[in-house]
Parts: C-alpha cells; sequence; structure tokens
C-alpha cells in the first residue's frame, strides 16, 4: 500500500494545497484517505466545508501517524499524510518512518531552497530506518512565462534530491477549489490548466512508488 508523505520546512509552501490535489489525483488508481497531522489542521476544515459526496476522507493523525497508518491500512490502498510545516516535529519524522515516498513542495526563492536543505537531512536520518524511503522535490507556485523555473530547478539539483519535471504554476484554481472543498480536478474549465498539472505530477509520483 503505497503511503505519500507531503512535507517542508516553512510555512506558507502550499503543502496543504499539494496534498489535497495529490490525494484526489490518486483515487482514479486507488482507494485514498488523506491523513491530517498538521496540528493546524487545514485538510480537515477543507473536508468539512466540502458538501460533495465524491471527496476523499481526511482523517486526523496528529496524535500519532503511525498509529493512524496501520489503523487503516487495511481500509484503503493508499494514504497521503499532510504533514507540519517543520521537517523536525514529530508528526514529520513519524511519517518519513512509514511512507514510500516524501514529496517537498519548494517555493522559487533562495530561502525556500536554503529551507530545503534541512529536508534534505532529515531525509537521510528517516533513511537509516526506512531504506526504502525516497524524496521528490517540486517547484511551486511558481509564475507562469518567466525564466525562474530553470534557475530554481539549476539550484535545486545542487540539493541532492530528486526535482520532478512537473512544475506546479501559481493559479487561481487552486485557491478557488480550496474554497470549494474540492480539488483542481473537479472544477472543469475554470481551473485553467491548474488540473493538468496535477495529473502530471499524480502520475510522475506513482512512478516512484
Amino acid at each position: 500500500m503505497p503511503v505519500i508523505a507531503i512535507i517542508g520546512n516553512k510555512g506558507g509552501i502550499g503543502k496543504t494545497t499539494i496534498s489535497i490535489n495529490i490525494a484526489c489525483g490518486l483515487r482514479s488508481l486507488y482507494s485514498v484517505l488523506l491523513l491530517d497531522a498538521d496540528p493546524q489542521q487545514s485538510s480537515s476544515q477543507w473536508r468539512e466545508i466540502s458538501e460533495r459526496n465524491d471527496m476523499i476522507e481526511v482523517a486526523d493523525a496528529v496524535e500519532s501517524v503511525a498509529e493512524s497508518v496501520d489503523r487503516y491500512r487495511q481500509r484503503y490502498e493508499c494514504m497521503v499524510i499532510d504533514c507540519p510545516s517543520s521537517v523536525h516535529s514529530e508528526q514529520t519524522k513519524q511519517a518519513l518512518t512509514c511512507s514510500d515516498i516524501a514529496v517537498v513542495p519548494v517555493l522559487p526563492s533562495p530561502l525556500d531552497i536554503w529551507a530545503t536543505v534541512h529536508v534534505e537531512q532529515e531525509l537521510e536520518s528517516a533513511q537509516l530506518i526506512n531504506a526504502g524511503l525516497k524524496g521528490l522535490l517540486v517547484v511551486n507556485q511558481i509564475e507562469p512565462r518567466t525564466l525562474l523555473s530553470n534557475l530554481i530547478r539549476q539550484s535545486l539539483d545542487e540539493i541532492g534530491l530528486p526535482v520532478a519535471r512537473t512544475v506546479i504554476k501559481r493559479r487561481v484554481a487552486y485557491r478557488n477549489a480550496m474554497l470549494q472543498g474540492c480539488s483542481v480536478l473537479d472544477m472543469g474549465a475554470s481551473a485553467n490548466g491548474a488540473d493538468e498539472d496535477i495529473r502530471q505530477l499524480v502520475e510522475e509520483v506513482v512512478s516512484y512508488l
């Protein structure tokens, strides 16, 4: 059963948005549960405002991520874990010990790239316990039609973790989806290409499993 942790070491990187949209993208392949391990409980709040019956379920995993994974392992084919905004949190540490892949959203800024260095170090520590753990950096909220994407990718290449080919562009569709309690995959033409970005990212994540 694939377990995918969405982690970061800085707030405001779009971690919960990526968690929700990846989880919704995976539902065409698996029965999916989104574990909300972030004390801010943003994923849980998103699910509470949703009036759609076809949305993925969200379960609270703040108290113990490892126990939550074990509890739901027989009921779902895939789990996505929305972790806190610190790789040093107990929830993130637990998530890394029981996940197959850690997806790391990175904003296109020097501060975010520097914060990612700590993520790499934490992943290396977790791999001493979970040897099969993989990491994947995802450039998030890039402005379309700029050269910054290539510059950021070159900088991230120096960190040592794989960088996803898929780049998530800054689009208003992501904010609208959160307000509507759905993903960009559920918004039709109003997703403005965001749905295709997520589909490509999901395909790339699955290829790492």
